[in-house]
């Protein structure tokens, strides 16, 4: 397939790493507003030409967003303008419902599959695109059926090249699921960084004493604003109630501390322990 990517950055740059690996594709065009991505994507070879967005959806099978989810949510539909009943159009956000939404009267929605990919790092940009990066990790499809049948095949030929496991999803329930087990980790991250830079004001001393522990909690909270404020933004009912829980929970340990309750802590603890039984 001949492939434009909208938005050649970490997912975007990764994901054409490893379609070119497979021999996916057979040409892939870059589109990207910064036009320094392009030229690292062509020095990198993720690319093999940087080109707009009208010349680069009219040569490709295949168009893929890879951009934040705000963004996407407000080009997808001029892309579907363009395209016709031969091509496939994909996106890659962390959040679905919004831009599921955005198309659902669209005459061309059925030429529009929803995907998330479910990996990313702090970094961004071509230079951080790893072509192994999805191995393993779920691929989601949000709502199949409102895809046509050759378009789905395509993405789903691409989900099996990216070596992911697929994964089908309504679009409300993916967000409900991502809040719990993706955004409201980056919130708590960031949190903590926060916490950790007004209290702590040598910065020396925490380059010194930070552990891989704490290195680990907070690698999250190096994560651009472009990219996680949108997805609060579009999944913010859902982040808003696992916020909720969270403060609830950091409640039962503060007040366990105050109260000197140490059973009670013991208690939070080893009933926090039994991710260990899911996450292995």
């Amino acid at each position: 397939m001949k492939i434009s990517i909208i938005g050649v950055g970490l997912i975007g740059g990764s994901m054409a790493l490893k379609l070119r690996e497979k021999n996916l594709a057979s040409f892939i065009y870059g589109i990207d507003n910064n036009t320094q991505h392009i030229s690292d994507a062509l020095e990198l070879k993720i690319i093999d030409a940087g080109v707009d967005l009208e010349h680069g959806i009219k040569n490709s099978d295949l168009i893929i967003l890879a951009i934040p989810v705000d963004a996407a949510r407000k080009l997808l539909p001029s892309v579907l303008d363009l395209v016709s009943d031969q091509q496939t159009v994909m996106d890659a956000g962390s959040t679905k419902a919004g831009i599921v939404h955005a198309v659902k009267n669209h005459p061309k929605r059925s030429r529009f599959v929803a995907f998330h990919p479910m990996w990313g790092t702090e970094n961004n940009g071509p230079k951080s695109a790893i072509a192994e990066s999805f191995s393993g990790k779920a691929g989601v499809i949000c709502n199949k059926e409102e895809s046509a049948d050759d378009a789905l095949a395509n993405v789903e030929k691409v989900v099996n090249a990216l070596d992911m496991h697929m994964i089908y999803m309504n679009a409300e329930d993916h967000d409900v699921h991502t809040a719990y087990i993706s955004h409201i980790s980056h919130i708590t991250s960031y949190a903590l960084a926060n916490t950790v830079l007004e209290k702590e004001r040598e910065e020396e001393t925490i380059f010194q004493l930070a552990s891989s522990g704490f290195s680990s909690t907070v690698r999250l909270a190096k994560s651009h604003p472009e990219m996680w404020v949108p997805i609060f933004k579009q999944n913010k009912e859902n982040v808003l109630d696992v916020l909720n829980e969270h403060i609830t929970q950091l409640r039962k340990f503060k007040s366990a501390l105050e109260k000197e309750n140490y059973e009670y802590l013991e208690e939070l603890i080893s009933n926090a322990n039994r991710i260990r039984g899911i996450l292995r």
